[in-house]
């Protein structure tokens, strides 16, 4: 196994002796330090007689091989045969490997995904306060806001099919005009500009579009008379005189009511509204009518195309704006991003609703969803076969497993030197 993890701060037993890991394949030299000590056991094996202290070499030597072999038996079976060997209890690892993500399952349910545990956790977490943070300092989080939720909203507006999203959308819009009940709301608005006196430059305008129109059509009157008069009063006159009286008559009526805001044919267009307000307000007749307006206008041509092209306005602004992470938030909606983060930040009520809120929603999906999680990281360790699990496995532990076997090295000859020091000296 190769080194995954070259730089460690501690490892177990290492005996004092620091072996440097950098760049180094730390399997190469547990090995070669196991062959080393078997040359160094035939040479001492030869020279014994030599000199006394060779006896010590030798059972450094000897006790070292034993505890280097039987480490490098232990850590090879974990995760496979020694030497391919089918040897009892071995590849102790792929042979569990169900039981082992059962267990593992068993083990985080039953000690992490408590919803007891999770609500006693999340008491102390302060996530509106972390979110109110977030949204209120834009040189800390604005430009990750922005650009995260202009990724977002680009990313999703150009994975959808936008036909089926521009129907939608306008189906959605015209649906919800047809659930509107149009005539309260323009029965309210009315009875609000009344009592308020903005019907009155309305009035205005009416009256002086009355006047400017009987002065642009004085002729057509005269016609009428004219041929609705008999020949007699053709002849005689008569016909013209009466219709520049009706001409005059009429202008000066407009005149009045431009000049008298309490004018009586002023008053009575004022109490025909008022009425008109009331009955758009109580009356199911009128308001039935009016809903038959605005299902007809909703049918007709003109209008689909008009919400057609406010679809694709929109659409194109979205994503204009979408692809620009700088104005995302810009303007009104960056202002009130951030007054909101900074009323989470201050309001303590609101705070601790929110909070609360999190909390019984981290609950809840732990409790509702808490085993099937689990039970995905069972079946996907049982989906795993040998050769990956232990591959895994091993790149997890990494470098330790070596160690190991240097370790038993190691100890194994200083146990071995013991154990000869004891025999000499007895």
């Amino acid at each position: 196994m190769t080194d995954d993890n070259p730089t460690r701060s501690a490892h177990p037993l290492r005996v004092g002796v620091a072996v440097p890991t950098g760049g180094l394949n730390i399997r190469a030299v547990a090995t070669g330090m196991l062959v080393v000590m078997a040359i160094v056991f035939v040479s001492a094996k030869y020279f014994q007689d030599v000199h006394p202290a060779v006896g010590f070499v030798r059972a450094f030597a000897e006790a070292a091989m034993v505890g280097g072999l039987a480490d490098w038996f232990a850590v090879t079976a974990l995760f496979r045969h020694p030497m391919g060997l089918p040897i009892p209890h071995t590849a102790i690892v792929p042979r569990n490997k169900n039981r082992i993500g059962d267990t593992l399952a068993r083990f985080l349910l039953t000690n992490f995904l408590l919803p007891r545990l999770i609500a006693r956790k999340m008491q102390s977490v302060d996530i509106a306060g972390a979110v109110g943070k977030f949204l209120s300092q834009p040189g800390e989080g604005g430009g990750r806001l922005k650009l995260g939720a202009s990724r977002i909203i680009a990313d999703g507006l150009g994975a959808l099919d936008q036909q089926r999203l521009g129907g939608m959308v306008k189906s959605a819009i015209a649906d919800r005009l047809r659930e509107l009940d149009v005539a309260p709301l323009l029965g309210q608005a009315l009875q609000a500009a009344l009592a308020e006196g903005r019907h009155q430059p309305l009035l205005d305008a009416m009256v002086k579009w009355g006047s400017k129109t009987l002065e642009l059509n004085a002729h057509l009157i005269h016609q009428m008379v004219h041929d609705n008069s008999n020949a007699i009063v053709r002849f005689t006159g008569l016909d013209e005189s009466i219709s520049n009286r009706i001409v005059a008559g009429l202008g000066k009526l407009l005149a009045e009511m431009a000049e008298e805001p309490d004018h009586p044919l002023r008053l009575r267009v004022e109490e025909g509204l008022a009425k008109m307000s009331l009955d758009l307000q109580h009356d199911p007749e009128v308001q039935a009518k009016v809903a038959r307006v605005r299902d007809e206008l909703l049918e007709n041509k003109a209008v689909k195309r008009w919400l057609d092209g406010l679809w694709e306005q929109g659409r194109g602004a979205l994503l204009k704006a979408a692809r620009d992470p700088d104005t995302m938030l810009a303007g009104r909606l960056g202002e009130l991003v951030t007054q909101f983060g900074a009323m989470l930040g201050e309001d303590a009520h609101i705070k601790r609703t929110l909070n609360r809120y999190a909390r019984r929603a981290v609950v809840g999906a732990v409790d509702s969803y808490g085993e099937t999680a689990l039970k995905l990281v069972s079946d996907t360790i049982r989906s795993w076969d040998a050769k990956t699990i232990t591959d895994r496995l091993e790149n997890a532990v990494g470098d330790d497993l070596q160690y190991i076997r240097i370790n038993g090295t190691l100890v194994g000859g200083l146990v071995g030197v013991l154990i000869h020091t004891v025999d000499v000296l007895l």
